[in-house]
């Protein structure tokens, strides 16, 4: 039977909550470098290589600490993720800041801080310069492919999606860039999420080494860095197999080589932006069983809620469930997993087989490591949980403490109910 293993001991787990109230968030520190050097190692072919880690997906400063010392920028989309960043000390170039409807004083920040900067529709250039008094000295565009790239059932069709330049768009985006004296450039596409088809990034690739091409025949400059973009997905399902990074570089090193290389084109860097696929496997949400429930179905209710694992309720993602210490305990019965939020979509699981489980129980949502805690909220006055970090050595870290209630009316003004009328 397929399964899933936890990051520690069960014995480990247990002092862990003795320390820590659940639910909390936990990731595997040590899993988390060898998974990035893994990914370097399959594109180490490229001189330039970078994987811009997408902040959204755990934007807390001591994971991108850990990212940063393994080489990776960071990919980030709003003033916060920008300043979370430039906290943890990556500036420059190491940024690549793609965003949407952005307000002003975003891109200025962005071009203070030298990131690279991707602009996400045409008339952005002008706003650009008007915002930040001239361009600066490296833009990059975010291509939308449209029907020419199938998209995915996170992110959807690419040509129904809201990001992104036309290909007409895009020739006339760089011409005016050079006629503007612009003199750096980069490509940006992003157009599936959780994929798991190597052959899809491959083939992205090979759209865009075409297009480069074209654009340095058609308006006469040479772009310098391709951003693939993300969407390498994880298997969030034990069945599932993960995604071969080796096969997807070696399949773009081919394409690149011919492509690129092969019509006269200089070298160029490869850059990436994955967030899921680095810490999205070695992040755990643990819960503690408070109720059980018997009515038209059996319901297991938990300290956690939606509020600190959304993707279910979202999109009726799958995440594992492991009972700690009923692994070995026959999946005879079904259940769906609940949370205590006032919503009936408040379910990690539905009619999902499991061991038997009784109030106390420990149970373990895998795979929670991206866009788990970082999609948290406070309806209905959830606080959210708190996130630790196993490190290498064996030991436990709080990297951020749980919400309190007064974090959660600290924006409230009391005193002002007095003189109210």
């Amino acid at each position: 039977m397929a399964t899933k293993t936890l990051p520690c001991s069960e014995a480990q787990l247990h002092e862990i909550i003795a320390n820590y109230p659940t639910p909390f968030h936990l990731y595997d520190e040590k899993a988390i470098r060898a998974n990035a050097r893994r990914l370097k190692k399959a594109f180490a072919w490229n001189e330039g290589f970078r994987n811009f880690f997408a902040v959204k997906a755990a934007p807390n400063p001591y994971l991108m600490r850990i990212l940063q010392e393994e080489g990776f920028g960071a990919d980030c989309s709003s003033l916060p993720e920008l300043l979370l960043s430039e906290k943890v000390g990556i500036e420059g170039e190491g940024i690549m800041f793609t965003s949407n409807d952005t307000p002003a004083e975003e891109f200025v920040k962005a071009v203070e801080m030298g990131a690279n900067v991707n602009l996400d529709d045409i008339s952005h250039i002008d706003f650009l310069e008007k915002s930040c008094g001239k361009l600066p000295e490296l833009v990059c565009f975010r291509y939308n492919p449209g029907p020419l790239k199938g998209g995915n059932a996170i992110i959807g069709k690419p040509e129904e999606a809201k990001y992104g330049f036309t290909r007409e768009q895009l020739f006339e985006g760089y011409a005016t860039l050079k006629a503007k004296g612009v003199k750096r450039f980069g490509l940006h596409t992003m157009v599936a999420s959780n994929e798991l088809n190597p052959q899809y990034f491959i083939d992205t690739a090979k759209l865009l080494f075409d297009l480069l091409v074209e654009i340095k025949e058609k308006v006469g400059i040479t772009v310098e860095f391709v951003n693939l973009g993300g969407g390498i997905g994880i298997p969030y399902r034990p069945e599932q197999d993960g995604v071969d990074l080796e096969a997807v570089g070696e399949g773009i090193r081919v394409a690149y080589e011919e492509q690129i290389l092969g019509n006269g084109l200089p070298p160029m860097k490869i850059y990436l932006e994955c967030g899921r696929c680095i810490t999205g496997p070695y992040g755990y949400l643990v819960s503690t069983v408070r109720h059980l429930k018997h009515t038209y179905r059996d319901y297991v209710g938990m300290d956690a809620c939606m509020a600190n694992l959304m993707r279910p309720a979202l999109y009726g993602s799958y995440h594992h469930i492991t009972v700690v210490g009923k692994t070995d305990k026959p999946l005879d019965h079904v259940y769906d997993v609940t949370g205590s939020l006032c919503e009936n979509n408040d379910k990690f699981a539905i009619a999902r087989e499991l061991p038997e489980i009784v109030p106390g129980d420990i149970l373990v949502f895998h795979d929670a490591g991206a866009h788990g805690h970082a999609m948290g909220f406070n309806y209905n006055g959830k606080l959210r949980s708190a996130e630790l970090l196993l490190r290498e050595d064996g030991s436990v870290v709080e990297i951020r403490r749980a919400e309190t209630i007064d974090d959660l009316f600290a924006t409230l003004d009391f005193n002002g109910l007095e003189t109210f009328k």
